[in-house]
């Protein structure tokens, strides 16, 4: 019979959508800084597994962790590029740098030339810049022509409105998004993913735009 007490056990369960933030600025991805909630996590593989892009425009590109992680996913099967877009050039991994399927831009989702993407037949979008309402309002206007049908654009961290935020944002991606939906009909909303593990229970509340028509 074993008696001796197990240090740290504890039967309380207790977290919370901040304590979740707090993590998820330490999330890594083979060692590289991803920056990624847990949820997201998964449904991102889910999701590009299903649409099968042969171009993912990532806007916000940081440490380059989720670049990589869209990467191996693309490996996996077997076709497509990353376009990751950001504005301050931060120190990556040499395993981004040297990945073939990953191409690095550092002139800002503006500057991007359109061009870039025209070759491309099936395209998915990922928002994950400044997170400000009017630099989000700029991305869906400029790259909402790009995706295909039932493929998305991924507008990121919403969850802002909830962790208090979102006046520092100028109202931030939920205010984009609703305005944004209001004048365009070929998207909606995909409960599929911002409700997977409950409702909107994803960093990307509301975010998953898929392209209906």
């Amino acid at each position: 019979m074993f008696t001796k007490k197990i240090e740290n056990y504890s039967d309380k369960i207790d977290f919370s959508v901040k304590s979740i933030e707090k993590g998820h600025h330490k999330v890594l991805f083979h060692g590289i800084p991803m920056i990624r909630c847990p949820f997201d996590y998964v449904i991102y593989q889910m999701l590009i597994w299903e649409v099968k892009p042969d171009l993912i425009i990532e806007i916000g590109t940081n440490r380059g962790g989720s670049a990589y992680y869209y990467a191996t996913i693309l490996d996996a099967l077997g076709n497509g590029t990353i376009h990751t877009i950001d504005i301050i050039e931060m120190e990556k991994d040499q395993r981004i740098i040297d990945h073939p399927r990953i191409k690095l831009f550092t002139e800002g989702f503006e500057q991007y030339d359109i061009e870039e993407a025209k070759k491309f037949s099936k395209i998915l979008v990922i928002d994950d810049g400044s997170h400000t309402y009017e630099d989000v309002k700029k991305s869906l206007d400029k790259f909402n022509d790009l995706v295909n049908l039932n493929s998305y654009f991924i507008v990121e961290d919403g969850i802002i409105d909830k962790l208090g935020m979102s006046k520092d944002y100028q109202g931030g991606p939920n205010k984009a998004i609703k305005e944004f939906l209001k004048k365009n009909k070929s998207f909606e909303i995909d409960l599929k993913w911002t409700s997977f593990f409950g409702k909107n229970a994803t960093f990307n509340t509301n975010g998953y735009l898929k392209k209906v028509k």
